[in-house]
């Protein structure tokens, strides 16, 4: 049985005290044996509902590639890094073939969709993962945006409606970023729910990895283009990741909450809001994102 298939049976059949129970005894466990464990490399690190569930689902039925072992991010890169390295290490498979998996699947990763966002992310995987890859998606800011704060009062983390949580932004969000870089171990509530705006600001995000990896080891798909033509825009990051060819036999849309679009007015407003970033994250990657093409919302 594969590690996804373990994963789902267990959180089938136990209560959720049980699989805390599960999944304390399993980091324990993976602690202990951090030094036979495997290291990540690569990592997906969002942008938040850009369709980083859907990479990770691709990557976890890549031949090449054995998934974490408890769930498909770990956090540890942003609010979880406290715990230090042996808890991190926890989450990986052993370095020996996973069941199912031929002697070739040499490799692991993670998907956690805050490390872009997160101000000090970039470092720390630079310093504890110095020969990984990240892979980022981006998508529409507009779009995100109206798709996040759906998101997020789908999970009970946003009573405010769409026009009020963009209007409280600012002050909701003020010096959070600052507190994060500067105080060891604080959390920010705010910043990591309620940052519709700030969240599309792409370009200073992927900047901050290019700074700190190197851009070769940054790799910028936009999630429009990548679901328009999945399986070609997936060999070729496969073929940008070091990975053997695979295609895979369909790519679904997971953990996508479609809902009614913007009205004209609010669109443009929001669009106009995003214009500099949008400007600058083209500029940095050399190429046009689909969402400023000529008729992209026409």
């Amino acid at each position: 049985m594969r590690t996804r298939d373990v994963v789902r049976t267990v959180g089938d059949h136990l209560s959720p005290t049980a699989t805390r129970h599960a999944r304390a005894m399993a980091l324990t466990w993976g602690r202990a044996t951090r030094a036979a464990r495997m290291s990540p490399s690569i990592v997906v690190i969002g942008a938040q509902r850009c369709g980083t569930t859907t990479m990770f689902r691709l990557l976890e039925a890549h031949p090449d590639l054995v998934r974490p072992t408890l769930s498909k991010g770990t956090g540890y890169f942003d609010d979880e890094h406290g715990r230090g390295p042996d808890w991190y290490a926890g989450h990986f498979p052993l370095r020996r073939p996973a069941p199912g998996r031929s002697e070739t699947a040499r490799a692991t990763f993670e998907c956690s969709g805050y490390y872009l966002f997160h101000p000090l992310a970039a470092r720390r995987i630079a310093a504890e993962l110095p020969d990984a890859h990240v892979v980022v998606l981006v998508r529409d800011p507009v779009a995100r945006a109206v798709s996040a704060h759906r998101h997020e009062v789908a999970r009970g983390f946003e009573h405010l409606d769409l026009d009020d949580a963009l209007a409280a932004e600012s002050t909701r969000t003020a010096g959070e970023a600052d507190r994060l870089e500067h105080e060891p171990g604080y959390r920010s509530f705010a910043h990591r729910h309620h940052a519709y705006l700030g969240r599309g600001g792409y370009a200073h995000q992927v900047r901050r990895f290019h700074d700190a990896l190197g851009p070769d080891r940054v790799h910028v798909l936009d999630a429009d283009d990548f679901f328009a033509d999945p399986r070609r825009r997936f060999l070729e990051l496969q073929r940008d990741l070091g990975l053997t060819a695979w295609a895979p036999p369909r790519v679904d849309a997971w953990n996508a909450r479609p809902g009614p679009p913007l009205d004209d007015a609010r669109h443009r407003r929001l669009a106009e809001h995003f214009e500099p970033h949008d400007a600058e994250l083209a500029d940095l990657l050399g190429w046009t994102p689909s969402w400023r093409r000529v008729g992209a919302h026409s």
